[in-house]
């Protein structure tokens, strides 16, 4: 029991060592404004992640179209998670382009990719962000440890602090994920 309660012990020392940084408030307040702005402009919010992140990606967008607090229109939004497609560009291009492949077909300058990878290496992750950047899309992205090739792709970071586990950087990202949405709820008085 000792190891479990030293896992709730390290999480809110990552929380303290997020929450204590301005850095992070100034880059989530860009993010929603981001993210509010091309939600008024008639476009749309892509995500994408794996394992973990891509139930992240997951559930940004379900709340993002579905109800997050309070009812409200649903917003433009789309997780890159079905398995048909997948495996089919994985099968036809490699795993690495799974993400970009899509980003390629649906997206369109004035959307964001919403890109989540914990340790910001993530080849699959880092394609979609150079094709998003290509098309002119704007890229927010979640990262963790030292934010990897994804740090210099992002025209928005909000990297989780240093940890040398990945789910410790998931507790931070789905805080992230869900400030976000609020922030575009009450910014937007939907």
């Amino acid at each position: 029991m000792r190891q479990i309660k030293d896992n709730f012990a390290e999480a809110g020392e990552m929380l303290k060592a997020f929450v204590s940084d301005e850095k992070n408030w100034n880059a989530i307040e860009k993010a929603g404004e981001k993210i509010t702005d091309s939600v008024n402009n008639n476009h749309k919010i892509i995500a994408c992640g794996n394992g973990g992140s891509m139930s992240d990606a997951m559930h940004f967008t379900e709340e993002f179209t579905g109800c997050f607090r309070n009812e409200r229109r649903p917003l433009p939004s789309i997780a890159i998670c079905d398995p048909a497609y997948i495996t089919c560009a994985a099968n036809d291009y490699g795993f690495e382009y799974v993400f970009s492949r899509f980003v390629e077909g649906v997206g369109n300058k004035g959307d964001v990719l919403l890109a989540i990878s914990t340790s910001g290496n993530s080849p699959n992750i880092v394609n979609a962000a150079e094709k998003a950047r290509q098309k002119g899309l704007s890229v927010i992205g979640l990262t963790g440890k030292d934010g990897g090739k994804l740090s210099s792709l992002c025209d928005i970071e909000i990297r989780a602090p240093h940890s040398e586990y990945s789910d410790r950087t998931q507790e931070i990202h789905i805080k992230i994920l869900h400030s976000l949405i609020h922030y575009v709820e009450l910014k937007m008085r939907l």
